[in-house]
């Protein structure tokens, strides 16, 4: 980048694959903080009677530092951890 001060656009581009995470959900679709989800089965909540439906929109995830697992809450649950196996993109 010569002529300038980079832009915010070209410096999150080069910065993107420094120390972001690969988060895919089931169907291998890019999982970024801030998307909605939807859980492609039902899932029973450890600890609680709670039973979360297949089809129910998680809005505003946050990722963790595994890969394999997002946070998020729920209607019924909150500060819940989720396998990205269980949930597609919405």
């Amino acid at each position: 980048l010569v002529g300038g001060p980079p832009s915010p656009y070209s410096t999150a581009l080069c910065c993107a694959g420094t120390s972001a995470m690969n988060v895919r959900d089931a169907n291998g679709a890019l999982l970024v903080e801030g998307d909605s989800v939807t859980l492609i089965k039902d899932l029973k909540v450890k600890g609680t009677t709670v039973t979360l439906k297949r089809g129910t929109l998680i809005k505003n995830i946050r990722l963790t530092d595994d890969e394999t697992q997002i946070e998020c809450r729920a209607e019924k649950v909150k500060d819940l951890v989720l396998k990205t196996e269980f949930v597609k993109k919405a």
